[in-house]
């Protein structure tokens, strides 16, 4: 099963989906509409929003409902990339031109705030208390997250746990609210497990995420090869890289994070390549898939139970 074929699964809500985002980014002021259509438009496979709609059919739900809470998780998405995008001073996202860089900082900010408040109007009108709940915590963490991140900004001494916290809360989190606002939806009982799904499936894609950055290229990835070295990330490759590699290595993979240095790129690159740490990366990717499908036994046998878990094939075999 392929990408297309899991969205097939689910084909009529995930076109009412993107009708429902566009519907929603109508705002009196032209620029709102202008840059939030524009980023919301820029080729993501909205990964989220299909979580959400195939947790909620594999929970027995068979209203609508979900597709307006799938289309509120896309916005929510969308802000956290326009504020991701600034914190990082990132020029290009998925091959192309990031809001921040086409307009500018402030324009890129103002318009990620309104898609979260646009977001949270859309979840009151919904009268769903559970999913209210679900959808306001999750955003806190997802918060937490990004202040976690930039704790560890330029800081070689960054662990394998401190890297865990920051990628459940920035990445993995959003992945369990849709997850788990989904389930709500249909089967209460089941929310819990369709959450701890979501949330070991998100890790495993930010995961392969970061070895990416060492292993494919800016045509494929829609971004800069060496991106999180020069903002200073201390992602998994490099962390393990530092355990295993010769002392001078390590020391000038720790120099390259604090000073978020490019100079010697291709010097790092290799030595990630070499040391065997993207590998322990992978491994600890496949790790996080296994708990997702292990996750995902309760659920009852379905068509969208057998694309959830292919989902999960997909993030983990991903080269973008």
């Amino acid at each position: 099963m392929d990408f297309k074929d899991i969205v097939a699964v689910v084909a009529d809500d995930f076109a009412a989906v993107d009708i429902f985002i566009q519907e929603s980014l109508q705002s009196q002021v032209t620029l709102v509409n202008e840059v939030g259509r524009y980023i919301v438009q820029s080729g993501g496979k909205r990964l989220r929003p299909l979580v959400c709609l195939l947790t909620a059919r594999a929970c027995g739900y068979e209203g609508r409902q979900h597709i307006d809470v799938a289309a509120i998780i896309e916005l929510l998405h969308t802000a956290t990339l326009l504020h991701d995008d600034v914190v990082d001073d990132s020029a290009l996202r998925r091959g192309r031109a990031t809001a921040n860089a086409r307009w500018d900082n402030p324009t890129a900010v103002l318009v990620g705030d309104y898609l979260i408040s646009k977001a949270f109007q859309l979840v009151v009108s919904l009268r769903n208390t559970a999913v209210m709940d679900i959808m306001s915590a999750g955003t806190c963490v997802i918060a937490e997250g990004e202040v976690l991140q930039l704790i560890n900004q330029r800081d070689p001494d960054t662990t394998e746990d401190r890297y865990m916290d920051v990628i459940y809360g920035k990445t993995a989190k959003l992945f369990e609210t849709a997850a788990e606002s989904g389930a709500s939806l249909g089967d209460p009982a089941l929310q819990a497990t369709c959450a701890a799904y979501a949330r070991h499936l998100g890790a495993a894609f930010q995961i392969i995420d970061d070895v990416l950055d060492y292993t494919s290229s800016a045509e494929i990835m829609g971004k800069n090869v060496g991106d999180d070295l020069a903002e200073g990330k201390p992602t998994l490759p490099l962390i393990q890289a530092i355990k295993v590699a010769t002392p001078a290595e390590a020391d000038l993979i720790r120099e390259a994070i604090k000073t978020g240095g490019l100079e010697r790129l291709d010097e790092i690159i290799a030595i990630v390549q070499r040391s065997g740490a993207l590998e322990y990366t992978q491994e600890r990717a496949r790790m996080e898939s296994q708990l997702a499908l292990q996750s995902l036994e309760p659920l009852p046998d379905s068509t969208y139970k057998t694309a959830l878990e292919n989902l999960t094939h997909l993030a983990l075999a991903r080269n973008s």
